[in-house]
């Protein structure tokens, strides 16, 4: 799917390439990403919490004010948000 391309270098940071969450492949474009644009780009519901997951397995829990670099090929993992109270 890595096509060669003739674009110029100002359009880099819009090739789209995929990233997992919960175990599904989502197109989403490279670059920096906040939490709410990768929440939207894999149908997360917006009260639910990400967490990436390292290339060790390790998750990291993802404040919602967050920025990640998103290069193609990152894994990560939704659920409900915990700790609250009722």
């Amino acid at each position: 799917m890595n096509e060669p391309s003739s674009q110029s270098h100002e359009d880099h940071g819009q090739d789209t390439v995929h990233i997992q969450m919960d175990g599904k492949n989502f197109p989403i474009h490279r670059g920096r990403r906040s939490v709410s644009e990768i929440k939207a780009a894999c149908h997360v519901n917006p009260n639910y919490v990400i967490e990436e997951i390292s290339e060790s397995g390790q998750p990291t829990l993802l404040d919602d004010a967050a920025f990640v670099t998103i290069k193609g090929g990152e894994r990560f993992i939704s659920h409900v948000r915990g700790g609250g109270s009722s």
